[in-house]
C-alpha cells in the first residue's frame, strides 16, 4: 500500500491530476453496478506518459490500475481497490478522420453521440448505440464490446475495431491492428512484451485440442452479442488457427477485455453510412411477455432496424417520471409488454409505409398483439428516449427492493428466445419473483432483472442463487451470460462453468502473458472477485434513522432519496444532448460536480458517519458547492433524484452545526432587506453597488447588484385600482413575489394591465414572500414558517376556478414543490399546489378554453426566441410560454435549446462562483443569443435569467407577459 508521501510524489510527477482525498475516493468507489470498492486514488491523466507513470507506480506498489470513462458499467468493471484512471476529462480528442476509408481515430474519452455529431455532415456514423449513448465513451464501449439497439443491423463494437493503440502493463506502447498471417508470425519474433503476447497466442491457439475445446464450450457463433471471457473464439476465424480468414486482428481480443489486458489510448473505428431517414416505428402491444417474444420471430423476417421490448414495470415507472411521462403518449390500454419494431427505407417514405403495413398484417395474421400504432419523425425519437431511460427508471422504484443487476445481460440464439424465457419465467416463479423484462429482443438478448433487497442477507442469497440458476439455464441453450454489459465482477466467477475449466485456464494464461505483474484491473473476468461481496450495501445493517426538516416520505426518507441514484450517469451528458442536466458538470467536466456524485456522497456519509449530525462533513459541502439547484435532475434524471431538495436539506443541517455565514444571511433575508431599502431606493442602490460594499458582501466585482424600483409593485397596485369593469372572463389571485415587488415592478404592472384588459379580475391579498432565497441558502426553518403562512392564506380562496398565478417561476413554483415538503398541513399544500400556475400556464389554459383569442392582439410581424427558466423546464413547461407568445398573428416563436443560464439566484453573484456561472452561460445560451438577430425579441420569465443574459451578451430580455402586453389592441 503506497504511503501519502508516495502518492504526493506521483501527483507531482504527472501532468494530470491525482485525487486521493476522502471525497474522491468515495466518489470513485462505485459506478452503475451493485458494487463498491474503495480505491487508493483516482487519476485524471493528461497524456500517455502519465498513464505509463501510473502503471509503473502500480507495479512498484503491487496495486491494480482500473481504466474508467463515464463510469456507467453495470458489472463492476470500473471499480477497484487500486488507482482508478479516469480518461473522461482529458482523453477526449478525435485524432483523425478518413472519409474515403470510412474510419475515424479517437481517444477513449470521446462520447459516442458527440462522435456521431462530428461524423454526420460526412454522411457516416458509428453504429453501436447503447442506451447511454449521450454520455458513454468509446473507451468504455470497447472495454465492454457494447452493442445497443442497432446491433441487428450494424453489429457490435468488436465488428468496428480497425486498430487499438494501447499501453501494455510494462509501459510499452503498441498498436494492435489487422495483420496478415505472415505479419502475425513476424510479430512472434523478439523479446518485447508485445512479441511475447503474439508468441503465446500462437502457441495456445495453434493447438487443435484447444481449438476444439473453444468451439465446444463457447456460446453458439450465431449469437452475435456475446461477451464471454476473452474473445478467443473470434481469433479462431484466422487461417492460422483452423479458420479461413487470411488476416487477424488482436485488437478484437482487447475489445470486451474490460481493461484487464492493456490500457487503451486510441481506437480506430470502421464507420457505416448514415441509416435511412424514411422511418416508421410500429409499437405493438401485447397481453403477455411470452406472446411478445413469440411475435419476434415473425417480425424479424421484415428486415427491421430496431426490435426492442419494454415491459409493464418500466411503463408504469414512466407514469410518475416528469420527463418520460410525456413520452408515453402512444400507449393503448395497459399492455403487459410492448415491442418497438422499426422499418426504414433509403428510397421513399412510401416504401417504409408499405413495409410497416406488411409487418402489421403479418402480426395480425398470426394473432400477435392487440394494438400496433405507427409512429413517425420526432415521435420515434421520443419512444427511443423512453426505451433508453429504462435502467434509470427502475432506480425510481421507492423502497429497498430494487431491480438488481445480476442476470440482466443474457443472450441466446433468437430461435431459442421464447423457450429460454419460458424456462426463465418458470424458474423465477419458483423463487417467488416476477422479473422485469426489456431491451434487445431482436438480438436474442433481454435485460432481465429480479427485484431484490440487497440490504438483507436473504436478498444477497437470492442474488447469488438466481444468478447461479440462470447461468445453468443459459448454458443449456449454449448462450452467453453476457451479451453486451461484460463479465466484470458480477459474472466473472461463473466463467469456469460457462466455458469449461480448460478454456478458463487458457484465459488465465492469456491474462498472465499480457499482465505478468497483475496490475491491470484485477478481479474482473479471470480470478474474479465473488459476485456477492463488495456490494454497495452492507447486508443486515441497521438502517440509519436520519431526521430532516423536509418531508422525504415520498422516498421513505432522505437516505433512500439519495439511494435512488443507481449511477447510470444521465447527469454526465453534454449540451449537445439537450436538456439542462447537469450545469455544473457541463462547466467543469469533473465527476465531483455531477448529480451522481452528490447523491453518492450523501448516501455514503449518511450511512457511515459516526457523527451525531451526519450531514456535518466538509466533503459534503464540497460536493454540493457548485449545485445551482436548477432541478433538472428532478425531471431529466430517470430515477428522479432531486438533488436540489437534498442540497437544501444538507445546507440546513450543515449550517446548524457550523453557523450561517454573513453573506448567506444577506442573500437569504433579501426580501426583508429590500423592504427596508425600498424606503430610499436610490440611496440603497448607490450603496449596494459601491465596490467596498460588494467586496464586504462577497459579490463579484463585475456584477451589478440588482436595482430596487422607485416604487414597489404593491404601492403601485394600491394607487391603481382598476375602474369599474365587468371582468367577464373570471378572476384570479396574483402572487406578488419578492422579485416582482421590489425589482421587476414593470413586469407586475404589465401583467396586471394585460389581464385586466383581457377581462380578468386580478385580486391580491397580503401574503408572505415565496421563501425562494431562504430555501436556496438552507434557511429551512424560516422557509417552513413562510410556507405554513402562505398555505394558510391561500388554501381557502384558491380553487380550480380561481387560481393563484405567479410571474417569477422560481417563486410560484415553490407552492408546487418545496411547500409540499415543508408545510405542516400537507394535505392543504398538495391541494393548493394543483391550482398554482405560472402566468404562462394560465394563458395556455385560457387559450385552450377559447377565452383569449388572437384577434385581441395586433398582427405586427415579429420574431421571438424563448429561454426557459430551469424550474419552468423541470416543474412546468416552456411549451406554455410558446403557446402564450404565439397568440398574436404574424409572430414567429422558437424555443432555445439553452440549458441553464448559470445565474441561479445569488450563485452567479458570489465572487468565487462568478467564472463558473459565466461558463454555464457560455455552454449553450450565450452563443445562441449572440447569433440572434438584434431585431428578435428574447423572452425570459426568470429575473435571474434576464440579468445573466444582459451580463453575458449585453442583450435585454423581456418577461413574456411584457411582450404580450405590448401586443394587445
Amino acid at each position: 500500500m503506497p504511503t501519502q508521501d508516495q502518492l504526493q510524489q506521483l501527483a507531482a510527477s504527472i501532468d494530470g491530476k491525482l485525487l486521493y482525498d476522502d471525497l474522491h475516493k468515495t466518489l470513485y468507489s462505485t459506478d452503475a453496478s451493485a458494487y463498491k470498492l474503495r480505491p487508493i486514488a483516482a487519476a485524471l491523466p493528461k497524456n500517455e506518459q502519465d498513464i505509463i507513470k501510473i502503471l509503473a507506480f502500480a507495479t512498484a506498489n503491487k496495486i491494480s490500475v482500473t481504466p474508467r470513462t463515464a463510469g456507467t458499467s453495470l458489472a463492476g468493471q470500473t471499480v477497484g481497490s487500486g488507482i482508478i484512471v479516469d480518461v473522461s476529462k482529458f482523453f477526449t480528442q478525435i485524432v483523425s478522420f478518413d472519409k474515403d476509408q470510412k474510419t475515424v481515430n479517437v481517444q477513449p474519452g470521446v462520447i459516442r453521440d458527440e462522435l456521431n455529431l462530428y461524423l454526420k455532415p460526412h454522411g457516416l456514423f458509428f453504429g453501436p448505440n447503447t442506451s447511454t449513448s449521450n454520455r458513454c465513451m468509446v473507451g468504455g464501449m470497447v472495454g465492454n464490446n457494447s452493442s445497443g439497439t442497432t446491433s441487428i443491423r450494424y453489429g457490435v463494437t468488436r465488428d468496428k475495431i480497425v486498430a487499438i493503440k494501447a499501453v501494455l502493463s510494462d509501459g510499452s506502447q503498441v498498436v494492435f491492428k489487422e495483420l496478415s498471417s505472415a505479419e502475425f508470425i513476424e510479430k512472434t519474433k523478439g523479446d518485447t512484451l508485445e512479441n511475447k503476447i503474439y508468441q503465446s497466442l500462437y502457441a495456445e491457439l495453434s493447438n487443435e485440442a484447444t481449438q476444439k475445446e473453444i468451439i465446444k464450450e463457447f456460446p453458439k457463433p450465431e449469437i452475435h452479442r456475446r461477451n464471454t471471457g476473452y474473445a478467443v473464439d473470434i481469433l479462431l476465424q484466422s487461417d492460422l488457427f483452423g479458420g479461413n480468414q487470411p488476416s487477424i486482428n488482436v485488437g478484437k481480443l482487447l475489445c470486451g477485455s474490460e481493461g484487464t489486458l492493456a490500457f487503451t489510448t486510441e481506437v480506430t473505428l470502421q464507420l457505416d453510412d448514415l441509416p435511412p431517414t424514411n422511418n416508421v416505428m410500429v409499437v405493438t402491444h401485447f397481453t403477455s411477455i411470452q406472446e411478445s417474444l413469440e411475435a419476434v420471430m415473425v417480425a424479424m423476417k421484415h428486415h427491421l432496424y430496431t426490435c426492442e421490448m419494454i415491459d409493464d414495470t418500466i411503463l408504469d415507472c414512466t407514469k410518475t417520471n416528469k420527463e418520460q411521462s410525456k413520452n408515453r403518449f402512444f400507449i393503448k390500454g395497459e399492455p403487459k409488454a410492448i415491442m418497438l419494431f422499426e422499418v426504414a427505407s433509403h428510397s421513399s417514405m412510401k416504401d417504409a409505409e408499405e413495409q410497416a403495413d406488411a409487418l402489421i398484417a403479418d402480426l395480425e395474421k398470426n394473432n400477435f398483439g392487440y394494438a400496433s400504432p405507427k409512429l413517425y419523425g420526432a415521435d420515434i425519437d421520443k419512444v427511443n428516449e423512453l426505451r433508453k431511460a429504462g435502467l434509470g427508471l427502475l432506480g425510481s422504484i421507492v423502497g429497498d427492493n430494487k431491480a438488481a443487476d445480476s442476470i440482466e445481460d443474457t443472450a441466446v440464439e433468437l430461435s431459442d428466445l421464447p423457450n429460454y424465457i419460458a424456462d426463465f419465467s418458470a424458474m423465477m416463479k419458483r423463487h417467488g419473483q416476477e422479473a422485469i423484462y426489456y431491451a434487445h429482443a431482436g438480438a436474442g438478448e433481454l435485460h432481465l432483472r429480479p427485484v431484490l433487497n440487497l440490504k438483507t442477507t436473504e436478498g444477497i442469497y437470492q442474488f447469488r442463487n438466481i444468478a447461479t440458476e440462470v447461468a445453468h439455464l443459459v448454458k443449456k441453450y449454449r448462450g452467453s451470460l453476457s451479451g453486451e454489459h461484460g463479465d466484470g465482477i458480477v459474472r466473472g466467477e461463473f466463467l469456469p462453468f460457462m466455458i469449461g475449466d480448460k478454456n478458463y485456464e487458457l484465459l488465465k494464461r492469456i491474462k498472465l502473458v499480457f499482465d505478468p505483474n497483475s496490475v491491470l484491473n484485477m478481479g474482473k473476468i479471470v480470478n474474479a472477485l465473488k459476485m456477492d461481496e463488495n456490494l454497495r450495501f452492507e447486508p443486515g445493517r441497521d438502517e440509519p434513522n436520519i431526521q430532516t426538516i423536509q418531508d422525504f416520505s415520498d422516498s421513505m426518507g432522505v437516505l433512500r432519496a439519495a439511494e435512488k441514484c443507481n449511477g447510470a450517469g444521465d447527469c454526465r451528458k453534454l449540451p449537445s444532448a439537450g436538456g439542462t442536466l447537469c450545469p455544473s458538470y457541463r462547466a467543469t467536466r469533473n465527476e465531483k460536480d455531477t448529480t451522481r456524485a452528490r447523491a453518492n456522497a450523501l448516501r455514503e456519509y449518511l450511512t457511515n458517519s459516526e457523527k451525531d449530525n451526519k450531514f456535518n462533513h466538509k466533503e459534503l459541502y464540497d460536493v454540493f458547492e457548485l449545485c445551482v439547484s436548477c432541478k433538472a435532475c428532478a425531471s431529466e434524471c430517470p430515477s428522479n433524484v432531486d438533488v436540489a431538495a437534498l442540497k437544501a436539506e444538507f445546507l440546513y443541517q450543515y449550517q446548524k452545526a457550523n453557523g450561517f455565514s454573513f453573506r448567506n444571511k444577506i442573500f437569504a433575508n433579501n426580501a426583508k432587506l429590500n423592504k427596508m431599502g425600498s424606503t430610499f431606493p436610490a440611496l440603497t442602490n448607490f450603496i449596494a453597488n459601491l465596490a467596498l460594499v460588494k467586496k464586504g458582501m462577497g459579490v463579484a466585482p463585475k456584477r451589478e447588484v440588482p436595482l430596487l424600483a422607485p416604487k414597489t409593485f404593491r404601492k403601485w397596485l394600491a394607487a391603481n385600482s382598476p375602474k369599474e369593469n365587468t371582468f367577464d372572463k373570471g378572476k384570479l389571485y396574483l402572487f406578488v413575489d419578492e422579485f416582482t415587488n421590489y425589482y421587476d415592478v414593470q413586469v407586475g404592472i404589465d401583467a396586471f394591465e394585460l389581464l385586466t384588459k383581457l377581462g380578468y379580475q386580478v385580486l391580491t391579498v397580503a401574503h408572505e414572500e415565496s421563501a425562494r432565497a431562504y430555501i436556496s441558502k438552507g434557511f429551512l426553518e424560516e422557509a417552513k414558517v413562510i410556507a405554513n403562512k402562505n398555505v394558510t392564506v391561500f388554501k381557502g380562496i384558491i380553487s380550480n376556478t380561481i387560481p393563484l398565478v405567479g410571474l417569477e417561476p422560481s417563486g410560484i413554483l415553490t407552492f408546487r414543490d418545496e411547500y409540499i415538503r415543508l408545510a405542516d398541513d400537507k394535505a392543504s399544500a398538495e391541494k393548493l399546489a394543483k391550482n398554482c400556475l405560472t402566468i404562462e400556464e394560465f394563458f395556455k389554459k385560457e387559450i385552450t378554453a377559447g377565452k383569449i383569442l388572437s384577434e385581441q392582439f395586433n398582427d405586427e410581424i415579429r420574431e421571438i426566441k424563448i429561454h426557459g427558466h430551469c424550474h419552468q423546464k423541470s416543474l412546468s413547461s416552456v411549451e406554455a410560454t410558446f403557446a402564450m407568445l404565439n397568440l398574436p398573428k404574424n409572430t414567429t416563436v422558437t424555443i432555445y435549446n439553452s440549458g441553464c443560464c448559470g445565474m441561479a439566484g445569488s450563485f452567479g453573484y458570489e465572487k468565487e462562483h462568478y467564472e463558473i456561472s459565466m461558463q454555464m452561460g457560455e455552454d449553450t445560451l450565450f452563443p445562441k443569443i449572440r447569433k440572434t438577430a438584434p431585431s428578435t425579441t428574447i423572452a425570459a420569465a426568470g429575473t435571474s435569467c434576464r440579468h445573466q443574459i444582459f451580463d453575458g451578451t449585453s442583450r435585454k430580455a423581456q418577461h413574456p407577459v411584457s411582450i404580450l402586453r405590448s401586443c394587445i389592441l
